[in-house]
């Protein structure tokens, strides 16, 4: 992977870990818990991808970075959770960050492995949501992807544009970084106006 994907994806990572950290704090788990919270949040959607695409060992095993950034941003989190804590919105904007870094990493390494666009755009939302529907498993809560937020579709988006640039012609932090921007904007805008997945009509009883 190129020098500036591995740099995306760990700061991915990080900030990825911090929403799982902070899921954990509100949790009132203990260290080990948030700690694993960081982790499975940070990585999670990363290892699916390098799995699927055949990039074995996946980087979370191949560098010790990998696993030293998630570590790094539970202590922290566990360290200040009174500071960052208190915020609701809080986690949801570390969660919208981590998930425009993701799509568009998890994209642009599986086209590096020879996947055309649209199944390269497919690998940037599963590495975007992987983590977080892990981390909301283990916490007990019901995935945000399935809560009707728009949340696979920014992230899908955000993928596809950084896909379609690179194979333009385009610099890759240039693409890389029209695609997070894109992603992100969407899914603040999603949290800020309430923009919401079409749900079933009718009851629910079926």
């Amino acid at each position: 992977m190129p020098s500036t994907l591995v740099v995306l994806d760990l700061v991915g990572i990080f900030v990825f870990a911090i929403s799982g950290a902070l899921v954990a704090v509100r949790k009132q788990y203990d260290v080990f818990g948030v700690l694993v919270l960081a982790g499975t949040t940070g990585l999670g959607g990363g290892f699916v991808r390098d799995v699927l695409i055949g990039a074995t060992p996946p980087a979370a095993l191949a560098d010790w970075r990998y696993l030293l950034v998630p570590v790094a941003a539970g202590l922290v989190t566990f360290g200040f959770h009174s500071t960052l804590g208190r915020q609701e919105r809080l986690i949801n904007v570390f969660d919208a960050f981590g998930l425009a870094l993701f799509c568009v990493t998890g994209a642009l390494k599986a086209g590096d492995y020879g996947l055309g666009p649209v199944p390269s755009a497919l690998m940037g939302m599963v590495t975007a949501i992987g983590g977080g529907m892990v981390r909301d498993l283990l916490a007990g809560r019901a995935p945000v992807v399935f809560r009707s937020d728009l949340y696979a579709t920014p992230a899908l988006v955000g993928g596809a544009i950084a896909v379609v640039g690179r194979d333009l012609g385009f610099p890759l932090i240039m693409v890389a970084g029209t695609g997070a921007l894109v992603c992100l904007v969407l899914r603040l805008l999603a949290l800020w106006r309430g923009w919401r997945a079409p749900m079933p009509a009718g009851p629910s009883s079926v």
